[in-house]
């Protein structure tokens, strides 16, 4: 009955991976930007629900929802000013420098409002845990939320960019800017959409990062944002289902990696596991090689 628990467990983790691994896959997808911040706005959320639940003594629903709104405010901002001057920057490395500085902006901004000091963060979930097999499997609500909560997300997602005008303009700019750009797109609309949405998802994968793990300090997306990054590499960056499947498998080799292996060494294996899948599928699983004409 372990080997059932570790499984729903690594579900559960590789959920909250997928869900921010969706930012990185948009943001590249479409804007051909690497956005190394984006671990920092998963704390940025959580810290704003702690503030909003354990401080102000609000609702769960009302400090979630705060989070969410002030992260995808916070992720247009962010394009606005640090990328959008970039974009047409002849050197790629640009964007990225800038990216790890604003991440370590976000990380000192938080040190000086709330400390160094771990805050214990008060779980948003009131979903009762469910009991399986005789009490053999405890599910806790945060894993059942979490779950769900990814699976509804994604597939709102799919919808709205298969049946939307805006989620089409993304598919048109995620071809060609120029092309998309002469019929009529607005492209920095729609890049700056595509921040919006993939910040507000971050926010949500904060929050339950945090209800499930609960400890909060100005790190606390730094290793996850980069799992996450892993995450969607695996699966293919730049497709959203592969971000889904990459963070699920990554979430789920990390639990067994450290039940069955070593809890020391779940980190290095997930990214070995990483360096072997790249080796046999360079674009990873659900990702495309494209072959440039000359």
């Amino acid at each position: 009955m372990s080997f059932i628990s570790y499984l729903i467990n690594g579900i559960s983790l590789g959920s909250v991976y997928a869900l921010i691994a969706l930012g990185y896959t948009m943001v590249y997808g479409i804007a051909k930007m690497l956005n190394f911040a984006h671990g920092d706005v998963i704390m940025v959320g959580a810290f704003i629900t702690y503030t909003m639940c354990s401080t102000m003594g609000l609702s769960p629903v009302i400090g979630v929802l705060a989070a969410v709104v002030a992260c995808t405010l916070l992720g247009m901002a962010i394009e606005k000013v640090a990328y959008k001057p970039l974009r047409k920057a002849t050197s790629p490395l640009a964007v990225l420098i800038t990216a790890i500085g604003v991440s370590y902006l976000l990380q000192n901004v938080a040190l000086l409002i709330f400390g160094a000091n771990a805050k214990a963060f008060t779980s948003v979930v009131s979903v009762p845990a469910l009991k399986l097999a005789d009490g053999q499997i405890n599910i806790t609500g945060e894993t059942i939320v979490t779950i769900v909560s990814c699976l509804i997300i994604m597939a709102g997602l799919m919808l709205f960019i298969n049946k939307t005008k805006a989620g089409q303009a993304m598919l048109a700019v995620s071809e060609d800017k120029g092309a998309a750009q002469l019929m009529g797109i607005n492209v920095d609309g729609t890049i700056a959409l595509t921040f919006a949405i993939g910040s507000g998802l971050a926010a949500v994968a904060g929050v339950l990062l945090c209800s499930a793990y609960p400890s909060l300090t100005p790190y606390t997306g730094s290793m996850p944002g980069i799992k996450a990054f892993v995450a969607a590499v695996f699966g293919g960056i730049g497709s959203i289902p592969g971000a889904l499947v990459g963070g699920i498998l990554l979430g789920i080799i990390e639990i067994f990696g450290k039940a069955y292996i070593s809890s020391q060494m779940a980190d290095a294996i997930v990214f070995a596991v990483l360096i072997v899948v790249l080796l046999v599928r360079p674009a990873g699983l659900f990702g495309k090689n494209i072959q440039e004409k000359v």
